[in-house]
């Protein structure tokens, strides 16, 4: 079984009995933004907070 599908199959069995679909689908789409922001993170693709405020308020 791959990686992907194990942690797709634990993630479900972590939520309660009642969750719905829709509670399903915003775990695997926090689980999947995060390991985006993580790899870019780890490429050095970021932006300090401060250049953000420099950005936002310009």
């Amino acid at each position: 079984m791959s990686v992907v599908k194990e942690q797709a199959k634990k993630l479900i069995d972590e939520l309660p009995d009642q969750a719905s679909w829709d509670d399903i689908m915003y775990e695997f789409y926090v689980k999947k933004k995060l390991a985006v922001a993580l790899k870019a993170a780890e490429e050095g693709r970021i932006i300090s907070h401060e250049e953000v405020k420099k950005r936002v308020l310009s």
